[in-house]
């Protein structure tokens, strides 16, 4: 019988059958791309008596729109190369005291956005993980340097003390006190003994004091300090007192760096680097794990898992992190805005897995703390260059030797505290690679993005985990308007990576494969589908009411090609929701917020960053709204659209739609009247599906009545922009 460590860790599993598909269905849908190309070329060059009469500008921006659309396709081929997934055996791990430590990052900014019980659920559940407690620290980085924060450290270090306990002995899996104790605790393997019943409530009574304390220090509170203007804090929260027996927990570290308004703070890159300097003097882990405050870890397991790559000597030396998928406890039956991105952790986090691995997502990742500072520790040890990259903590670049370990216990001592408080200065920085080559990279509000390309440049190797049991569960947004101002962040942050000098299909190819480079490059222009998608849902409308048409006719063998390639990318982008778990009604949901994101959130993303880069403006970062409201969530679980949105993202909505509506039923008219059918089918098909795509709008227009509904302000403006359509119209097809 094999030995323990012969045993492999890991097991990576191509699926060949999904690979064969993707790979035919490329050169099927490619093909009919091609012949669309011909037939758009054609028009210059022979033109029959019916496209003698398109306009030559409608007709190249409607060309321009399908090569901008097929490109974009094409990219997106990458991740459907070589799809695989990836078994991991944690029980054949080292024993415990073998197991590396282990830094947790959780980053917080408003108490208010981001309520401080929530947050301190997930601060227990990672201090709950399944791994050695003296070998896992847990870091919180406060933004807004509030007190209420630090005060929710200390109620959640007191609760631990019989959260922990009681999650050991009997192997509770989710280990969110909030998850355990509602409905979303769904853990079938306890012990459904008396003493576990007696046990489970004692613990309830314990966490619903510790709610109260915090709600009543929130209600009590005086104002907060600025946000913007504060000293840094550093503390190391500890309980001495003797209420319960003593437990051995991770520790647990308060940091609120400094921040001044004359000084760029970098949002959620510099404060992960301020925790990779103070965690570095404190603990110096080798391994990093990285958690938003609202994702909470639903199953301790996680960190074994991680470990089963990150201890794989075959793929450890160039794997810099293992990443696990974003997934959500809160969405909705038919995930109405596509809030679980099904398509990005389960088509393209796989495909990317079978390259070189998937790019960094925010949240949910094991990365080594060698490789964000490699490139510069391998050069030498000259303490001059190590302090221009670094900084000047000789602490700090102790800490660059592996080999250090230094003792968090200590960290109460004034001369090591003075030396976290120095790291977390807004000053430090300043002079040093920080953000520039070193750490998480500040060229971008996407840093995981841009960080984990330049990781891939750079010779690392990434890994992605797909467990059946999700290791970690967030807040999805609820409402519209969060989702949108969400989707703008991330549309701008993508875009301006593909317009800096990291230009994926240039900066890339060089330093790794041009699968692995389309797929980066995929990512960053994945906004412009906005601008084909504004094209096709105004150009072929308003030549429909002039009669001029823009595509095959019928008895054309080309206009099968149209419908081909309309068909091959609805029924694979199904294919694949069905094959990841959803259902038609999800799939149709996707389809209709890709579209409304497309012509909203897409393009103000898209001119964000353009503006970003010709300094017309500066970067900003807004926090995603994790209070959940109940009317909002009642909506949201009733797969209603919320309509409270701002009149920025509703406007461009409901102009669309009133387009189509008016063209459909002039051209309609005039389709009927003049008998051409043969040649208006397409455009007709075409207002059809917007139309119908967009129908919960015109529900939420006319017939809703709930808070939900778009307001009368807005159906207002509907209502005049209609009319003056509609008369503008009219005045066409009589001239016509």
């Amino acid at each position: 019988m094999e030995s323990q460590e012969t045993l492999a860790l890991n097991i990576c599993h191509v699926r060949k059958l999904r690979l064969i598909i993707n790979r035919l269905h490329t050169l099927l849908h490619l093909t009919a791309l091609l012949f669309l190309f011909y037939y758009r070329v054609c028009f210059f060059f022979f033109q029959d008596q019916e496209t003698k009469r398109s306009p030559f500008l409608s007709w190249i921006l409607v060309f321009a729109s399908e090569i901008l659309l097929s490109f974009i396709w094409i990219l997106g081929q990458a991740y459907r190369w070589r799809p695989v997934s990836r078994t991991v055996f944690p029980e054949r791990l080292p024993e415990d005291e073998k197991l590396p430590a282990i830094d947790v990052f959780i980053c917080t900014t408003d108490p208010v956005k981001e309520p401080t019980v929530g947050v301190m659920n997930t601060v227990l559940s990672a201090m709950a993980l399944d791994y050695p407690p003296h070998k896992l620290h847990v870091y919180l980085s406060d933004d807004g340097g509030s007190d209420l924060t630090l005060l929710g450290m200390k109620e959640a270090w007191k609760f631990a003390r019989w959260w922990l306990p009681f999650c050991r002995k009997y192997r509770v899996k989710c280990r969110c006190p909030k998850a355990f104790f509602s409905a979303l605790e769904t853990d079938d393997d306890f012990a459904r003994s008396s003493l576990f019943m007696k046990e489970k409530q004692k613990i309830k009574e314990k966490y619903e004091a510790f709610v109260e304390e915090i709600i009543r220090a929130r209600e009590n509170r005086a104002p907060s300090n600025d946000v913007r203007d504060h000293p840094s804090v550093v503390e190391v929260i500890q309980d001495n007192t003797s209420e319960v027996e003593q437990v051995e927990l991770p520790h647990l570290v308060y940091v609120s760096r400094e921040k001044k308004p004359s000084r760029p703070h970098h949002f959620k890159a510099g404060a992960l680097n301020v925790l990779h300097r103070v965690s570095g003097v404190m603990s110096n882990s080798p391994y990093i794990h990285v958690l938003d405050c609202d994702m909470f870890c639903n199953d301790p397991s996680s960190a074994r898992q991680a470990m089963c790559f990150h201890l794989d000597s075959k793929i450890s030396p160039s794997l810099a992190f293992v990443q696990f998928p974003q997934k959500f406890h809160n969405a909705s039956r038919n995930d109405l805005y596509d809030s679980q991105m099904r398509s990005l952790f389960t088509i393209q986090w796989q495909g990317m897995d079978g390259l070189n691995g998937p790019v960094m997502s925010g949240t949910g990742f094991y990365i080594k703390r060698a490789s964000l500072c490699r490139k510069f520790t391998d050069k030498g040890t000259n303490l001059m260059e190590l302090r221009q990259c670094f900084g000047s903590s000789n602490e700090f670049i102790k800490s660059l030797n592996q080999n250090y370990i230094p003792s968090i216990m200590e960290s109460s001592g004034h001369a090591l505290l003075q030396e976290t408080r120095l790291v977390a200065s807004c000053n430090y920085e300043i002079g040093t690679k920080w953000g520039q080559e070193v750490g998480f990279l500040y060229d971008s509000v996407v840093e995981d993005y841009l960080t984990g390309f330049i990781l891939h440049c750079n010779g690392w190797n990434s890994v992605f985990c797909e467990p059946s049991r999700p290791q970690f569960l967030g807040t999805a947004a609820t409402n519209l308007n969060d989702v949108l101002i969400q989707g703008s962040r991330w549309s701008s942050g993508l875009f301006e990576n593909g317009i800096s000098k990291y230009l994926p299909l240039i900066y890339g190819p060089p330093r790794m494969s041009l699968l692995q480079s389309m797929c980066f490059a995929e990512l960053t222009y994945y906004p412009l589908y906005c601008l084909p998608l504004w094209c096709f849902a105004t150009i072929p409308q308003l030549a429909l009411i002039h009669g001029t048409p823009l595509y095959p006719k019928v008895s054309d063998p080309y206009f099968l090609v149209l419908v081909f390639i309309f068909v091959s990318a609805l029924t694979k982008h199904l294919v694949e929701v069905l094959i990841s778990g959803g259902t038609v009604h999800q799939w149709i949901n996707e389809e209709r917020i890709w579209m409304i994101k497309s012509v909203t959130c897409h393009l103000y993303g898209c001119l964000d960053a353009v503006m970003k880069k010709f300094g017309i403006r500066e970067a900003n970062f807004l926090p995603t709204n994790k209070v959940e409201d109940d009317e909002q969530t009642g909506l949201y679980q009733k797969d209603k659209f919320d309509f409270r949105a701002s009149n920025i993202f509703l406007v461009p909505m409901l102009a669309l739609l009133t387009l189509n509506i008016c063209c459909f039923t002039v051209g309609a008219y005039r389709v009927v009247s003049v008998g051409n059918w043969d040649n208006m089918l397409i455009q007709l098909m075409l207002s059809t599906y917007i139309i119908v795509l967009n129908y919960p709008v015109l529900v939420g227009l006319i017939f809703r009545r709930d808070k939900g509904s778009i307001s009368f302000s807005v159906a207002l403006v509907f209502a005049v922009l209609t009319t003056l359509v509609g008369l503008a119209f009219c005045s066409l097809s009589r001239n016509v």
